[in-house]
């Protein structure tokens, strides 16, 4: 089966550049030039990964990651010319799963998509369970409950989660966290972990306390 990439571009010659590109690696893209066309396709489609352009006109990228987050856990990268550390941090916030900073190589954005589909299935092909500090996690279904209540996390705070709990009672450093969760060829800064970690905490609700964070060393998940 091919993998579906939905790409979101305003700029026509880019987003046709894209098109062929994973077209010629065996992938199947659909295409939207503004925020609005991908809400609209994403509402009719499943894809396997979005890469999600944030300037553009009328609906921007972040409204349109803050509208699928309400109702998706797709893998979003995002394709910026920004650079700027507090729109990055923003993006991480409202779900974003990657960036990739214009310009770019269609080598590295291939495999940058293809990292995150291949996390995001990895997930849930896998059939055990992990508990800790009260937190169940099951990999099989890729859910997460707290007590007897499901919450709802994003792909990064579930990828953030699991690696803490696999590494349960470990000290995990910033940059090892962005290397296991964010993947090949990050580009971003550790403070991302930092705001995911914020997260997470926030939706554990009573069992967050289980998540320590280690003075200049990083977080560890206590059982």
């Amino acid at each position: 089966m091919k993998d579906r990439i939905l790409i979101v571009e305003d700029e026509g010659k880019l987003r046709e550049v894209l098109c062929d590109y994973f077209r010629s690696k065996g992938a199947e893209p659909a295409e939207a030039a503004d925020g609005l066309k991908a809400l609209e396709l994403l509402g009719e489609n499943s894809f396997d990964a979005v890469l999600l352009d944030i300037m553009m006109p009328g609906l921007d990228g972040l409204s349109v990651c803050r509208a699928v987050r309400r109702e998706s856990d797709v893998p979003i990268l995002f394709l910026t010319a920004l650079s700027d550390e507090e729109d990055k941090l923003l993006g991480y916030e409202l779900g974003a799963d990657d960036y990739i900073t214009k310009p770019f190589t269609l080598s590295v954005l291939y495999a940058k998509t293809m990292a995150l589909i291949r996390r995001s299935r990895g997930a849930m092909r896998t059939g055990d369970r992990l508990e800790a500090g009260g937190i169940s996690l099951d990999r099989s279904a890729r859910r997460v409950t707290v007590g007897r209540q499901e919450i709802s996390l994003t792909p990064k705070e579930y990828a953030l989660l699991h690696c803490l709990m696999v590494n349960k009672n470990m000290v995990l450093s910033r940059e090892q966290l962005l290397v296991k969760c964010w993947g090949y060829d990050y580009e971003g800064e550790s403070r991302a972990v930092d705001t995911h970690i914020k997260r997470l905490r926030e939706k554990l609700g009573d069992a967050a306390g289980c998540i320590k964070t280690v003075i200049k060393a990083g977080y560890k998940l206590e059982g």
